[in-house]
């Protein structure tokens, strides 16, 4: 049974204060001035590239839907908040507050993209529209469940592209960061393409298909390597894959063929740990087609990276079933997405959108101002470029590149479109339905297979035409110009 509400289910007790502390100084001075019920939006968005490569993968956002929904702070929460001291020795918030505090329940509008969508750059994930205190105090919740889950989905879409069809298992437990980050690791992993995982309790949580072989331990507890293998082959007669490497590996593959025919066993495959796995994998499959073994496959473990499968592959290795653990669920090349949330419009006294932006000398932490939306285009090829527009602006007819805007692109009359950001909640409450785990895995292969070939290639991606649309361009420059006027 797949678990329906995975907070809960987990963590049984509220998650409110998984929080940064400013969120709630933050909410304090809202609701001490009154403030507390002006609606604003704010947006969720990375700035660079993952793992130099062209594109994410939207992950996390069932369970950011089920954090938002279930929303609120019990006794206890209010109890230790309660025992906070500001400098002076004072309480850091009043009893007022903390009453206001226990009621305090979500009524957030939630617009947001599907998991499995390829993003890009300054595309929001999730657009937050709502009362100012309910719409900042999610910053810190949301960005620690949308950042990492959408970082290793991106990573195991990688890793999937790498290996070109064959079978990956999620190989990460013992190595991930945390059981929070081994549950979520083995989630985003299977979303971004995965088959399955060894992590069993994600297996019960999520319903991915479950793997796993034995370890060296197991060989060495037996005198004879030999009668290890025999050992667990008449017990798991149907589910055998011999780690074939604790010794010698070309050996252990001669001892584990014979165990398999003397046993009459179907051997699944046999796994290698360690040594040239190009080398190892031809003589190993040479080996077993010669014993008549030809359905057995060969299996690689041992700190792989999407680079490492892509050269053996290139090599001519043998290898068709894949454990990649350490380097896919800890993102160990880029261990964070850069994500922010971050205010776009603010709703004045008189109920008139203010549209706000916050401008750098670093024209990469500059943000969009407005009611964010992503148009995606496309025509009988493929998608052809994405546009950030605002809703109640519309969409014009001319792309400004984010970051190069002398790049800029007309959308052609016989392009169509999809909105990315859909509805998910209005007033706290939920008016889409996800899809199911493996439907998300199946959206990421088929999203991806819609843009060009080079934008997933390693070295030097062919990256994707983004931008913002012209006339909120031109608003943007605006903005800037009279808040530089300002200073």
């Amino acid at each position: 049974m797949v678990a329906k509400n995975l907070l809960k289910q987990v963590y049984h007790d509220s998650l409110a204060l998984l929080t940064d502390l400013y969120e709630l100084t933050m909410a304090y001075a809202y609701w001490k001035n009154g403030m507390q019920d002006r609606e604003a939006v704010f947006q969720l968005f990375f700035r660079k590239y993952p793992f130099g490569g062209a594109y994410a993968i939207c992950a996390g956002m069932e369970v950011a839907l089920e954090y938002i929904e279930n929303f609120g702070f019990e006794d206890d929460d209010l109890a230790y908040l309660a025992q906070l001291k500001n400098p002076a020795g004072k309480p850091l918030f009043e009893g007022a507050f903390l009453e206001y505090l226990k009621d305090f329940r979500l009524s957030v509008d939630v617009d947001a993209m599907e998991e499995g969508t390829p993003v890009f750059p300054y595309e929001p994930l999730i657009r937050v529209q709502g009362p100012i205190i309910q719409a900042q105090i999610l910053e810190s919740a949301l960005l620690n469940i949308l950042n990492f889950q959408t970082l290793i989905a991106t990573k195991a879409s990688r890793v999937c592209y790498a290996a070109k069809g064959d079978h990956i298992v999620e190989f990460g437990l013992r190595r991930a960061q945390g059981i929070d980050g081994a549950i979520a690791a083995s989630r985003a992993s299977f979303i971004g393409g995965c088959h399955s995982s060894s992590n069993v309790l994600a297996g019960k949580l999520f319903g991915i298909p479950v793997m796993g072989t034995h370890a060296h331990s197991f060989v060495m507890t037996f005198d004879e390597e030999e009668n290890a293998f025999r050992t667990f082959a008449k017990a798991l007669p149907e589910n055998c894959v011999f780690l074939i490497d604790t010794y010698d590996s070309l050996k252990g593959v001669e001892r584990g063929i014979k165990v398999a025919k003397e046993e009459g066993l179907k051997l699944i495959a046999v796994r290698l740990d360690s040594g040239d796995l190009n080398v190892l994998s031809n003589k190993v499959r040479k080996m077993l087609d010669e014993a008549g073994l030809k359905e057995t496959k060969i299996m690689a473990t041992n700190e792989l990276t999407e680079q490492i499968i892509s050269d053996l592959k290139h090599q001519g290795g043998k290898i068709s079933l894949w454990g990649v653990g350490t380097n896919l669920v800890t993102a160990k090349d880029q261990p964070a997405l850069d994500g922010v949330y971050k205010l776009s419009a603010v709703q004045g006294k008189d109920k008139e959108w203010k549209y706000r932006l916050k401008i750098s000398e670093q024209v990469i932490k500059t943000t969009n101002p407005g009611i964010s939306q992503v148009r995606r285009y496309f025509d009988e090829k493929g998608y052809v470029a994405d546009m950030f527009y605002d809703e109640k602006m519309g969409p014009g007819k001319t792309i400004i590149h984010h970051t190069e805007p002398g790049s800029k692109k007309e959308v052609k009359e016989n392009w169509q479109y999809k909105d990315l950001l859909i509805p998910m909640l209005r007033r706290g409450k939920r008016v889409y339905e996800s899809p199911s785990l493996v439907q998300m895995r199946d959206k990421t292969y088929e999203e991806l297979e819609k843009f060009p070939d080079a934008m997933r290639r390693f070295l030097n991606p062919q990256l994707f035409f983004t931008g913002i649309e012209k006339n909120l361009y031109d608003l943007k420059l605006q903005m800037i110009e009279e808040i530089r006027c300002k200073l």
